[in-house]
This record gives structure tokens, sequence and C-alpha cells, in this order.
């Protein structure tokens, strides 16, 4: 499932990575509770100062897993 996200705020400059820029401005403009990614290194700080969880695949999964 997906929900279009219209970017009303850019937070640029807040990664290391430039590429990854464009996923936490997302993130951060759609309100998200988590970023889901195998690169969780690149994200920790902006999760500490914007206040969101870092989660990898299994991570995830094992949140929306039904019993």
């Amino acid at each position: 499932m997906a929900t279009e996200v219209t970017i009303h705020w850019q937070w640029r400059p807040q990664l290391l990575d430039p590429d990854d820029e464009m996923v936490l401005e997302t993130a951060m403009n759609g309100r998200a509770e988590a970023i889901v990614t195998f690169n969780r290194a690149d994200f920790i700080h902006a999760a500490r100062q914007f206040d969101f969880k870092v989660l990898s695949p299994g991570e995830a999964l094992e949140k929306v897993k039904i019993p």
C-alpha cells in the first residue's frame, strides 16, 4: 500500500548521502513513524533529530506479522 505525499518542506541537507535526502523528506512530510531500510547507519542521526524509527526490513515485517 502506498500514500501519495506532497512535499511541503525541504529538510536538506541532513544526511551524509545526498541520494537519501528524498527518502527523509518524504518520510517527514508524510509524517512517517519509521523508515525501513538496509542502510540504517545513514538515517540514525536524523531519526534522533526528527523522532522517528529506523527499522530493518526484517524488523518491519515482524511488526506487521499477523499471528
